[in-house]
């Protein structure tokens, strides 16, 4: 044979190599129960493929091709569910705790968290690029609000802009739209009575501005007299419920006249006790003693719980969509929240709707939050079914994300020590 023909043949060789060397790995799950997040009836015996990063084939085993070659992995007993999307957050300021908050939310099923309106430095920006690349494996993928808006508030964070005029507000807004934040946040918020909170005229400039520059506006409120009012000036989401009483039929009309409006009701503490044991390996026994010592039964807590929780029943009831948001910095927070959510009324499949498709579409990620052909491949393996009972969301087997399996042993501690 010619030696020049030796050589492309050689070349060719080399080149079919390298392709078969980048061919994405093909991955089959099989035998789990599959609940796919957009409240569609859970798939018994199911089987999905993971080819690369994205799922490419999902459905009952009867109807899906199992590629030649593929690995298989066996889940049978398991459920699987998509990763949650915490939309509500407060995270780490530097580079390489932000990275950790990011990680350790993976470790407990989280695929993405948005961080509202506390965060002040360019290294947000970076790492919400870099997480959405997957150039940071093992992390959640990253969201940022940038600064908030609020009135000024003494003696408490700056992070916020604070701004006491319409012009203030609206020049805030512009800072915010410019680094091209993923909405903007404000606060409405007296602290029982301790500062003067934002006006009418400034939370209503701050609206106008944002959706000027074609941004969503996430609000923190607390009474229901402040909630009617942004909902007049056109607020887009509610970053928690209202919280000093029931709500009346002129605040549900307000919700009803915008059929796109969004509320995280970030609960808080029910007043009743949990199992926690879900912690135990995943953080520093002498941490865990004190959550436990925290966790009991407290009838005035559950009082003020109680009207968040009927509110939560009326919204839900009038069709008012959900996400799950917890605030602060607590990677395991989804799941307290969520058995809240149900406590409040909530079915167990509307709160994994909440927590997987209603998020996604909050944070407008269109690649994430159910279980489909060419969605990424972000779904946590557990060892029961939430729909029996939805703290089962804390019996991971195991979490991937953009079809990796991530290190949860790297989260665990030896509680020994």
């Amino acid at each position: 044979m010619h030696r020049a023909t030796l050589l492309v043949l050689a070349a060719i060789a080399a080149a079919s190599a390298a392709i078969l060397a980048q061919a994405p790995t093909v991955t089959v799950f099989e035998g789990a129960r599959l609940i796919a997040g957009d409240g569609r009836a859970p798939i018994d015996n199911a089987t999905f493929v993971v080819t690369g990063n994205r799922f490419t084939a999902v459905g009952r085993a009867a109807d899906v091709r199992v590629p030649a070659g593929a690995t298989r992995v066996n889940l049978a007993g398991k459920t699987v569910i998509p990763t949650i999307i915490d939309t509500h957050n407060h995270l780490s300021q530097t580079r390489e705790m932000l990275i950790t908050d990011l990680k350790r939310r993976a470790y407990y099923g989280v695929g993405a968290a948005e961080s509202l309106g506390q965060d002040t430095t360019d290294v947000s920006f970076q790492i919400r690029e870099e997480t959405r690349a997957n150039l940071i494996p093992g992390a959640a993928r990253f969201f940022t609000a940038g600064r908030g808006i609020t009135g000024p508030e003494p003696g408490r964070t700056t992070a916020p802009h604070w701004v006491t005029t319409a012009a203030e507000a609206r020049a805030a807004v512009d800072e915010e739209a410019a680094k091209k934040v993923d909405r903007v946040k404000f606060w409405v918020d007296d602290r029982m009575g301790t500062v003067k909170k934002l006006t009418p005229e400034l939370y209503t400039a701050i609206i106008d501005e944002a959706h000027k520059k074609g941004l969503q506006t996430i609000t923190h409120i607390y009474t229901l007299e402040d909630a009617k009012g942004v909902l007049r000036a056109g607020v887009d989401a509610f970053a928690h419920g209202v919280r000093d009483q029931d709500v009346d039929d002129e605040f549900m009309a307000l919700v009803k006249k915008n059929p796109n409006f969004v509320i995280g009701p970030n609960m808080p503490d029910r007043g009743v006790r949990t199992d926690l044991s879900f912690l135990r390996e995943s953080i520093p026994a002498a941490d865990f003693a004190k959550l436990e010592a925290a966790n009991k039964d407290d009838a005035k807590a559950h009082e003020f719980w109680s009207i968040q929780g009927r509110n939560l029943a009326k919204l839900t009831a009038a069709g008012v969509k959900v996400v799950v948001g917890t605030d602060g910095n607590t990677p395991y927070a989804p799941h307290l929240e969520m058995e809240d959510m149900v406590a409040a009324g909530m079915t167990p499949m509307q709160v994994i709707v909440a927590a997987t498709r209603n998020g996604a579409q909050f944070l407008r990620i269109t690649d994430a939050g159910t279980i489909e052909a060419n969605k990424s491949a972000d779904f946590i393996v557990l060892d029961a079914n939430p729909l029996d009972t939805i703290t089962n969301t804390r019996k991971i087997s195991s979490v991937y994300l953009r079809g990796a399996q991530i290190d949860r042993a790297a989260f665990r501690v030896n509680q020994t020590q």
